[in-house]
């Protein structure tokens, strides 16, 4: 009887929760445009001084970026450019980039934020129209080509963002902004189909 009980006990203590992404399955489309939450990846915080980009691009399986508003992308890992010594490191492979830089002794910080970050894509024809309806930056094809780039605004919200294709956009923000950044990016969807 006092088994059962502590038993009970126990498990009364360390319940079992199923976290769930922010914002999970939540898409939104309207004409020319589709606004919808990726799936989880793996992300560091990544700074750096020069002396140690070789050693810690051989740790990440690619070379890391030195040019503002560009990224370098292989075998499901993207390393962005967001300063002169500071990169965003997603992986979308189920690999860990936090634990390939644990050994590496060059000086770098190289911080954990997969659960930080919730990333959301804006493709089709006017992904451009919906994310300017809340973000200054040019996005032409010219000023903004595939691959590039940076850390900008959307509305009141910091964001990261990445063009993938010539209409495809990672928007990347902070999981407490995810909600803010995914409706302000769907009314920005319905108003360029406008």
């Amino acid at each position: 009887m006092a088994k059962a009980a502590a038993k009970k006990t126990a498990e009364a203590a360390s319940p079992s929760v199923d976290r769930r992404p922010a914002l999970a399955g939540r898409a939104t489309s309207a004409t020319g445009v589709k606004v919808e939450v990726l799936p989880p990846a793996e992300r560091i915080s990544l700074r750096a001084p020069e002396a140690s980009l070789a050693a810690l691009s051989k740790a990440l399986g690619l070379t890391l970026p030195k040019k503002p508003k560009t990224s370098v992308s292989k075998a499901g890992r993207t390393a962005l450019w967001l300063g002169p010594d500071e990169w965003l490191v997603i992986d979308e492979a189920g690999k860990d980039p936090l634990a390939d830089c644990a050994g590496v002794a060059a000086l770098h910080s190289a911080v954990g934020i997969s659960h930080r970050n919730v990333a959301i894509s804006v493709a089709g024809p006017a992904a451009e129209a919906a994310i300017n309806s809340g973000c200054p930056q040019d996005l032409s094809l010219e000023a903004f080509p595939v691959g590039a780039a940076s850390r900008t605004i959307l509305g009141k919200a910091e964001i990261v963002l990445l063009r993938t294709a010539d209409d495809a956009f990672r928007v990347e923000c902070w999981r407490s902004f995810s909600d803010y950044v995914f409706t302000f990016l769907s009314e920005g969807a319905r108003d360029a189909a406008g």
